[in-house]
């Protein structure tokens, strides 16, 4: 009886192990659903003006073109946060480019406020969104975004 009940255990346990990496495979996120799913939280947390939130999505090695950090970046937001209201952020993902731990992103980008009794695009305007770029870097099971670059040619 003995040697039956261990014969069926080697049966079983390899089954099992198979059918968790199965499943692990199946349902853990892609790279792309990860940086889709980085940029409808940022999207909505930029609507809420959650300051904390919106900078859980940058990198503290962000650095772009016009001399903007991850400090001075999280100090403009919360500046502009306290003069803007009814933030409303369009958006769509255009490409998506992973290579090993970095990735890019292209946007096409509107994002209307209003400030003081004056509402309006901030980016992008009513027929034409705002191409921009996100490059973006993984660090550990997580895309931060590291740098913000208008796409070329717009």
């Amino acid at each position: 009886m003995w040697v039956g009940v261990m014969k069926k255990r080697f049966i079983i346990v390899p089954f099992l192990f198979l059918l968790l990496a199965v499943a692990a495979y199946l349902l853990w996120p892609s790279n792309e659903s990860r940086i889709k799913k980085l940029f409808n939280e940022g999207a909505k947390a930029l609507e809420r003006k959650d300051l904390d939130a919106v900078m859980s999505k940058v990198s503290y090695n962000y650095r772009d073109d016009y001399g903007l950090t991850y400090l001075s970046l999280k100090e403009t937001l919360k500046r502009e946060f306290a003069n803007l209201s009814d933030i409303s952020v369009e958006y769509e993902l255009t490409k998506v480019q992973v290579k090993d731990n970095t990735a890019t992103a292209e946007l096409q980008v509107r994002i209307s406020a209003t400030r003081g009794t004056e509402a309006g695009y901030i980016m992008g305007d009513i027929k034409t969104p705002l191409p921009v770029k996100f490059t973006l870097e993984k660090e550990h099971t997580k895309w931060l975004i590291a740098k913000t670059e208008k796409v070329e040619g717009s």
